[in-house]
């Protein structure tokens, strides 16, 4: 069994469903990967508006909600089984199950729509809440694996936010061996649309300073991972479709969780909350102390 690095551990929601499968299959590469305990959550609660006849009913419901979780255990021993596996069943909700376990974690996995998700949305209610109140990483899965040779892609805009979500990509990339696209998507209305302003903008200006904050956020990671092959891509269109456009065969999509002119008091920016609802890839979302 491999031995956990500073006793950290990858945590991951497992519920039964498809898409909680997809989370712990990422999970337990990120673990081999990173060398740490794997830690399978599952939430459980009566799911009925009245409450349960004796404590017949209610055994047989945390009988039931273990027997998820005993499956999510059997499935990723067979996958890792040098992998330190532990689980934990908690009565409440799934979000805040997940965000509270996330204390001890060094990242949180997450399917993007769970058992009871509504089948028409692309991402469920605790693939949003988790990304915006973890206290760690997180890493939403549409795709179980990285295809081979598909770049990590990772949003930059010059915050606090974006240099860790840089920092986060190159280290995903150097453990998975792939290339690696910081985008900045640099879009000024009175720049870019004929409003009646444009004229006071200097556009050159715009994207020279851009480029720089691209650049300068780069450097410091490619300096410590050089052998990761980094390449930046400044493109003059909003944030979100500069990467939606990045993203088409990427492997996985790392953002910041609020940006630059992120509205005060939002646990989640704008950027961040597209990319979760409308990106074909998985997505890291990652904060400046995660």
């Amino acid at each position: 069994m491999l031995k956990p690095m500073n006793g950290s551990q990858v945590m991951v929601g497992f519920d039964g469903s498809q898409g909680s499968e997809r989370a712990l299959c990422w999970a337990v590469r990120e673990a081999e990967l990173r060398r740490m305990r794997l830690l399978i959550c599952h939430a459980w609660d009566w799911p009925y508006p009245v409450p349960p006849s004796g404590p017949v009913a209610l055994d047989t419901a945390r009988k039931m909600a273990q027997h998820v979780l005993d499956r999510g255990v059997r499935i990723a021993r067979e996958a890792s089984p040098r992998t330190m596996v532990r689980d934990r069943l908690v009565v409440g909700s799934a979000e805040a199950v997940l965000v509270n376990e996330s204390h001890r974690a060094a990242l949180a996995v997450i399917g993007a729509r769970g058992a009871s998700g509504c089948s028409e949305q692309l991402v469920g209610s605790s693939a949003v809440q988790l990304p915006s109140y973890a206290h760690c990483p997180v890493i939403v899965v549409r795709r179980p694996t990285v295809a081979p040779g598909s770049p990590i892609v990772v949003g930059v805009d010059g915050s606090a936010a974006s240099e860790a979500a840089v920092g986060f990509g190159f280290e995903e990339a150097a453990l998975r061996g792939r290339p690696l696209l910081a985008v900045y998507g640099c879009w000024e209305p009175e720049a870019i649309s004929p409003t009646g302003t444009e004229e006071y903008v200097d556009q050159e200006e715009l994207l020279r300073t851009a480029g720089c904050t691209l650049e300068r956020t780069v450097a410091p990671w490619r300096e410590k991972y050089p052998y990761v092959d980094a390449r930046t891509s400044l493109v003059p269109r909003p944030p979100r479709h500069a990467l939606l456009e990045a993203v088409e065969n990427a492997g996985l999509l790392v953002v910041g969780g609020r940006g630059l002119g992120g509205v005060e008091g939002l646990r989640l920016g704008s950027v961040s909350s597209a990319m979760l609802h409308c990106a074909p890839c998985s997505v890291a979302v990652v904060r400046p102390h995660g």
